[in-house]
């Protein structure tokens, strides 16, 4: 599969107006690396905006959808992650502790589930999940999909095939792995593993017949086109579930004085990826609270589902909070 090109042809969109390229995909229209994507860059906002919008409400309708997580294994992970506060290469106040118990997570989960949240998330730190640990996940996932109406996801770094298949026999129907960045920043990110095994870990993910949440981080160095190669990378790859966050520099790590990415091009970014993606749940994940009313302004600009709680690392937004801002703007809960 040819995924992750380091460059974007430079043919002419259609439509350069947003509205009426938003028209186009809606009539069918997909773009394409042949597109030119760069003209997402010099589009009027507020249009931008609109388009994607419009978008969203015509090709997915009103439906929201809320995933909480839980860190589940935190700190001494091996992977030097530039933008991670749980790596050891890393210095920082991360707190570490071991997986955490069957009465923790599903305690946790069903906070959740009580708040209107209809997704839930088990993060481990790692390069990958096994042995022991492993087979404690999926202790844990067969007693929270026989206990619980979520739907489950997994998110443990670089797994098997075969590890894949026994966590869906386990309840997990959706597997996260994000992309992080384009194809030509990565290595700039991380040298502990590379864009390549990212992309063989998704479609190992899938052969086992998980659906895939994939996405990535913006505002930690990368440039505009950067992020225009990782939204078309994630439509190749026929992603159904785009996490963007939004970069929250941690002291005691490389990234640490980076400075935080601007409104308008957060907002620009979740619009294109919108056009890109246009059937895909644009989900907002961590660095939202930092704008008004937990970035209310995201979910008019395309996105329609969020990570809701704490964000690993981070601190994040109430559950409770959170259904009631996006029922506020017009959506209804999955």
């Amino acid at each position: 599969m040819a995924v992750g090109r380091h460059y974007i042809n430079h043919t002419s969109i259609s439509a350069v107006n947003p509205l009426a390229l938003a028209d186009e995909i809606i009539a069918g229209k997909r773009l394409s690396r042949n597109d030119n994507l760069s003209e997402f860059l010099q589009m009027d906002l507020s249009a931008l905006r609109r388009g994607a919008n419009r978008i969203r409400k015509a090709l997915c309708g009103n439906v929201f959808e809320f995933c909480g997580i839980i860190n589940a294994i935190s700190g001494k992970c091996g992977e030097d992650c530039r933008f991670c506060a749980q790596s050891c290469c890393c210095h920082t106040s991360a707190e570490e502790y071991d997986i955490l118990s069957l009465e923790e997570i599903a305690h946790d989960a069903k906070k959740y589930e009580t708040s209107g949240v209809g997704r839930y998330s088990i993060v481990t730190a790692g390069r990958g999940l096994h042995g022991k640990d492993f087979l404690q996940a999926l202790c844990i996932y067969r007693e929270l999909h026989g206990s619980t109406s979520l739907s489950l996801c997994a998110s443990h770094g670089l797994q098997t095939e075969e590890e894949f298949r026994k966590l869906k026999a386990a309840g997990v129907t959706r597997y996260h792995a994000n992309l992080e960045t384009s194809a030509r920043y990565f290595p700039q990110i991380c040298s502990t593993h590379t864009y390549q095994d990212k992309i063989e870990n998704i479609l190992r993910a899938r052969r086992a017949g998980l659906s895939v949440c994939s996405g990535g981080i913006i505002g930690m160095g990368e440039t505009p086109e950067d992020r225009l190669n990782m939204a078309i990378s994630l439509a190749e790859l026929h992603i159904t579930s785009i996490p963007i966050n939004l970069f929250t520099p941690i002291e005691g790590t490389p990234l640490a004085k980076t400075p935080p990415i601007s409104q308008e091009d957060a907002l620009r970014t979740v619009a294109f990826f919108r056009y890109l993606n246009p059937t895909a749940q644009i989900r907002m994940a961590a660095g939202r609270r930092r704008f008004a009313d937990s970035g209310a302004a995201f979910f008019c600009s395309g996105a329609n589902a969020a990570i809701t709680g704490n964000m690993l690392t981070t601190a994040g937004t109430s559950a409770a909070e959170d259904c009631l801002m996006v029922k506020r703007l017009g959506f209804t809960l999955s």
